[in-house]
C-alpha cells in the first residue's frame, strides 16, 4: 500500500497519519511498518504541534550546515541526506482496529530534507 506527498519546501515536516491509517486494511490489529521511499526524507513519531514541527526544522537545519560536504560536489544536497540519515528511513507503529494506535500526541511526521519534492511512502502490515 503506497501514497505520495508533494512537498514545497527545502525542509519541512508533514503530518503523514490520516495518509497512513486511509491505507490500512479496515479492520485488524498488528503492526504497521512505515517507509520513505528516497534517502533525502525521514520519519519519525513525535507532535505535530506547529512551533515544534518549525523547531525540528529550525534544529536540522542548525544541527547539519548547508556547506562543506564532499558529495555536493556531485548534486549540492550532501546536506539533506546527512539529515535524513539522523531520522531513519521508517517507523513502525501498532495498528488497532485498522487505525494507527498512537499515544495522545503521536503523529507519523514525514520530514523533508531535500524539497520540493513528490515523495512514495509504503506501508506494509504485518
Amino acid at each position: 500500500m503506497r501514497f505520495t506527498v508533494d512537498t514545497d519546501t527545502g525542509t519541512a515536516v508533514h503530518d503523514v497519519t490520516e495518509q497512513v491509517a486511509d491505507v490500512l486494511p479496515p479492520s485488524g490489529d498488528g503492526v504497521a511498518t512505515v517507509f520513505v521511499r528516497h534517502t533525502t526524507a525521514g520519519l519519525v513519531v513525535n507532535e505535530p504541534e506547529a512551533r515544534l514541527l518549525g523547531d525540528v526544522e529550525t534544529f536540522l537545519s542548525e544541527l547539519v550546515p548547508d556547506e562543506g560536504w564532499e558529495h555536493d560536489r556531485i548534486d549540492d544536497n550532501a546536506d539533506s541526506h546527512l539529515r535524513a540519515l539522523l531520522l531513519g528511513e521508517s517507523v513502525t507503529v501498532p495498528v488497532r482496529d485498522g487505525e494507527p494506535d498512537l499515544g495522545t500526541w503521536q503523529a507519523i511526521l514525514l520530514v523533508e530534507c531535500d524539497g520540493p519534492r513528490s515523495r512514495t511512502v509504503e506501508v506494509i502490515v504485518h
